[in-house]
């Protein structure tokens, strides 16, 4: 046992000035402003290095696998990373028909990109550059057959509607969900147990973007910020499997500290005091668009760039003016011109533009995508602000995440989005299918986001065009443009701000 742990095992007493000794959020580092004012700069290729498939339970832990927000702008050219695909007799066995049922990944030969060197090496090393916990302390996904394969629909539409569900505001119907498809393939967090944080300051207004750290004498811990509300959402049997009865919560904003204890089964709500400052003058929103680049997204990934300056400008018209940042991580999978390609948050809307506009749909194959990797990429190698800002990701896409080999894990990096504070609005675009919908809503759900789905005249006929109709398993829902929605889930978030000054 390491002697910090021993220490906090042996002196429950010093608990909390111990876990707040810890490096609790570390401090990340904003990339460097760009020299070359490109709008498209050639992609610099990052080296793939993860770890094989976990089998273990999820273990305690006694430090966070993130780097906290510390960026402290985003006034810089669009920055370009890509990590490139990756073809080798071990994937195309992988992929390849027999004991998985799956078809070999087509290649697109009239994609615009040009396929890149592959690396002969499997992955292998670390999962993330915060450190993060080995991948021996993540669950292993729950055994069932993996959905067979099926072609998407294509469809080409001027207007794109959509509605949208709140899994936390209809808990009882969201876990009502889960059990109906506990058959299917995903990562296991079990969420039905739940309470929820609010913290206020001295002066009764909500504390956003405060640090939260709950932790038990096993040393079992999870980590988490509050959202514009000074609200967070905590879930121990997701992080917790010694079971225990009580936590200490230690919750810290600018130097300032408070502390309570949350004992399971008494409350389904604790409110803690802190003593914080005044908030920004003006509001910061730290906006990433997580989109599926495989073939099948074409006319979604068509409409947000058709839709990006009007949402732009609807988003800079909200009543807080937020100063806006906008980031984009487009994804495929093993096998493609590129896995993930990151266009770090900028404030230059133009060359966001015109980065977008440079985005084809291609490429896929068999049915789930690289979201796992998408997600890490997301969540631990963007330049996200500190100092109080909003960070929102919009995921688009329309399959699941491959769960048959090694590397992130989706759940693992829901975790640690809410331990930075990053809400995710999962967008299930046509031809997601249940086990996408159940792994979509699993992320929006745990990180306070929203579940929003694509509608039809026919909902189970995406060429029928735009209407009130979707095969997703939701009720009670209103539908609008899906250009509108985002503005509306943006505007919802920055709402909750107490005025500022």
């Amino acid at each position: 046992m390491p002697p910090l742990q021993g220490t906090l095992l042996a002196r429950p007493h010093r608990l909390l000035a111990a876990l707040l000794c810890l490096p609790l959020l570390a401090s990340g580092c904003s990339a460097a402003p760009a020299t070359d004012s490109a709008r498209w700069p050639a992609p610099a290729p990052e080296p793939v290095s993860w770890p094989a498939p976990a089998v273990q339970p999820p273990l305690p832990q006694s430090r966070p696998n993130f780097q906290a927000p510390s960026a402290s702008h985003c006034a810089r050219p669009v920055q370009t990373v890509e990590l490139p695909g990756r073809m080798d007799a071990q994937f195309n066995e992988r992929a390849g028909a027999g004991a998985t049922g799956k078809r070999p990944v087509l290649r697109d030969e009239a994609r615009i990109e040009e396929s890149v060197p592959m690396p002969a090496a499997p992955p292998a090393g670390p999962a993330s550059d915060a450190g993060a916990v080995a991948a021996a302390e993540a669950p292993a996904p729950r055994i069932a057959p993996q959905p067979a394969q099926r072609q998407r629909p294509q469809r080409s539409q001027a207007v794109v509607t959509a509605g949208m569900v709140d899994d936390n505001a209809d808990f009882a119907s969201y876990l009502q969900f889960r059990q109906r498809n506990a058959g299917l393939v995903y990562r296991e967090r079990d969420v039905s147990e739940r309470y929820l944080l609010q913290i206020r300051s001295t002066a009764g207004e909500v504390v956003p973007d405060a640090e939260v750290a709950l932790r038990a004498a096993s040393g079992a811990a999870m980590w988490a910020r509050t959202d514009a509300g000074g609200r967070v959402w905590v879930h121990p049997r997701a992080f917790d499997p010694s079971a225990s009865s009580i936590y200490e919560v230690a919750v810290r904003k600018d130097g300032r500290q408070a502390r309570g204890y949350l004992r399971r089964g008494q409350k389904s709500a604790l409110d803690l005091t802190l003593d914080a400052s005044p908030t920004p003058a003006r509001a910061r929103l730290d906006l990433v668009f997580l989109v599926d680049a495989t073939g099948s997204m074409g006319d979604e990934i068509g409409k947000l760039k058709a839709t990006l300056h009007s949402i732009a400008r609807e988003v800079a018209a909200l009543p807080s003016r937020p100063d806006t940042c906008f980031g984009l991580v487009a994804y495929r999978d093993q096998g493609d011109a590129f896995l993930v390609r990151r266009h770090d948050l900028s404030n230059d809307l133009a060359g966001f533009q015109s980065v977008l506009n440079a985005l084809q749909a291609a490429g896929g194959g068999d049915y789930p995508e690289a979201l796992n990797e998408a997600l890490h990429d997301a969540v631990h190698r963007i330049s996200w602000r500190g100092n109080g800002a909003t960070r929102l990701v919009v995921l688009l896409a329309d399959a699941p995440p491959h769960l048959d080999y090694g590397g992130p894990q989706y759940d693992e990096d829901m975790l640690a989005a809410l331990g930075k504070g990053i809400k995710v609005f999962s967008v299930g675009a046509s031809g997601l299918d249940t086990q996408g919908e159940y792994v979509q809503r699993q992320i929006a759900q745990y990180t306070g986001g929203r579940f929003v789905f694509l509608t039809y005249r026919d909902g189970a006929d995406p060429a029928s065009g735009p209407g009130r109709e979707t095969v997703h398993e939701v009720n009670n829902y209103s539908v609008d443009t899906l250009d509108r929605l985002i503005v509306r889930l943006v505007g919802e978030e920055l709402a909750k701000l107490p005025r500022a000054g």
